[in-house]
């Protein structure tokens, strides 16, 4: 397996992921625009677990779990704001849970979040 090619993978699906929030927030599609903010940051720490691990990451977007095989070291803000994601990231993959559609200044309130997070977990990989 090819590590870079695989972190790279990761780090640019997971940017384009952060484009599609933008579109969908735009466009006033508040609950996708979120579920794409997780899928974005799953991906950043995905790379990391290819950093750490040197193995493909596993097929799960729990992001506590994935943070667990990486030597990442989180805030408590960046620990509650993945919280709030997850929150997010099941109304597209489990139609029973629905969450609460917030408001249009929250979710971009949450972008904004994101792409600082991203940042962060992309500056961690050139490390």
């Amino acid at each position: 397996m090819d590590i870079q090619k695989q972190i790279e993978y990761w780090k640019n699906t997971g940017a384009d992921d952060i484009v599609t929030a933008e579109v969908l927030l735009h466009n006033g599609r508040l609950l996708p625009c979120l579920f794409f903010c997780h899928l974005c940051i799953e991906k950043m720490i995905k790379a990391h677990v290819v950093r750490c691990t040197n193995e493909v990451p596993p097929k799960v977007h729990n992001l506590s779990y994935l943070l667990e095989k990486t030597d990442l070291i989180l805030t408590e803000e960046q620990m509650l704001f993945c919280d709030t994601l997850m929150y997010y990231q099941l109304e597209c993959r489990y139609p029973e849970y629905f969450p609460k559609v917030p408001t249009k200044a929250v979710s971009k309130s949450i972008l904004k979040k994101t792409k600082e997070f991203q940042k962060w977990l992309q500056t961690k990989l050139l490390k």
